[in-house]
């Protein structure tokens, strides 16, 4: 299943994030509730639950929610719901040490940690860019940031979604014409840390990075373009963001 903002629960999601950003509680606890009663598969269950247990009271109410959200999560056989269960099994860990359950804090805190460093996606996977490059190439890390230009970056960035490849590409330094190429990890790879939990749950996104290559075994070559007011307007958001880049 592919994350779309446009999905009425995600929208509703989005407001209850809003209203926490704005230092309201309780305005957002209920249009995440409003989530949870509207949400009528188990992604959007899924999603509902993580955020009700945000504004739980106690420990065991915020558990319950938790484990809400991770039973849905486990019917769901999608690389974008996996992703997200590091995290819920650390909140569950986290949630049971502070019940006092030293043995169930422990299991979920190791699975939590297990999962975490195996992400389950196979892609494939996509690499935007504005280089002209060939079959069998390698990608590799040292490039400048196409976010901070003072930043050498430690790792090479790829994503299962064509449509955030050819983001990066529409994104990218130089004058050349944006292509999408397929590619292929050499080695071990990880979720961005950059996106990955940090509004949604997870890595919606499907954003990977690696420190080994990455070899090109195609080019994509049906793949549809930012309009021009959307990559606008996410320079612009680019532009006032004041967040670090974990390099």
């Amino acid at each position: 299943m592919e994350f779309s903002p446009f999905n009425n629960v995600i929208k509703l999601c989005l407001q209850g994030m809003g209203m926490e950003d704005k230092d309201m509680p309780e305005e957002a606890a209920k249009l995440f509730m409003q989530a949870w009663e509207e949400a009528v598969d188990d992604h959007e269950k899924f999603l509902a639950a993580h955020y009700v247990s945000r504004h739980q009271k106690t420990s065991a109410d915020r558990l319950k929610w938790l484990e809400t959200s991770l039973e849905f999560a486990l019917k769901i056989n999608d690389d974008t719901v996996k992703s997200a269960l590091p995290a819920l099994y650390l909140n569950i860990s986290k949630c049971y040490e502070e019940l006092g359950d030293a043995e169930m804090s422990k299991k979920n805190a190791e699975l939590a940690l297990e999962l975490k460093n195996h992400p389950s996606d196979k892609g494939p996977f996509y690499h935007g860019t504005k280089a002209h490059l060939q079959t069998g190439d390698l990608l590799t890390a040292g490039g400048i940031s196409n976010y901070k230009s003072e930043l050498k970056m430690n790792h090479i960035y790829f994503t299962a979604l064509i449509s955030g490849a050819g983001l990066a590409a529409a994104l990218a330094k130089g004058d050349g014409v944006e292509h999408v190429y397929i590619v292929e990890p050499t080695g071990a790879y990880e979720n961005d840390p950059n996106v990955t939990d940090k509004k949604f749950p997870g890595n919606p996104t499907r954003s990977y990075r690696s420190e080994m290559p990455l070899k090109i075994i195609g080019e994509a070559k049906e793949w549809t373009k930012p309009n021009p007011e959307d990559l606008q307007r996410f320079r612009e958001k680019l532009g006032d963001s004041k967040g670090e880049i974990i390099n």
